[in-house]
């Protein structure tokens, strides 16, 4: 019965282990996110607001928007 116990402890051990390192993934994964559309699409926007219309800033703007979402989407079928 001893054997049985401590099988059942090293394997909720690793289940925990996983649980916790699949957050840490997930929540890296939203803080890239978080980061990619202050810095794309926030920064892209700023200078089209000042009458600047480049190519070059709508490309920013809509490819952050594309990496924002790709890195959300990713955090959140790691937590699934």
């Amino acid at each position: 019965m001893g054997n049985f116990e401590e099988t059942r402890k090293a394997k909720e051990e690793v289940r925990k282990k996983n649980d916790v390192r699949k957050e840490k993934i997930a929540g890296y994964f939203f803080d890239l996110s978080k980061l990619s559309f202050a810095g794309m699409v926030i920064g892209g926007f700023t200078p089209l607001l000042s009458n600047l219309n480049n190519e070059a800033n709508w490309l920013s703007a809509i490819c952050g928007i594309i990496t924002t979402y790709t890195f959300a989407f990713f955090a959140n079928r790691i937590l699934k």
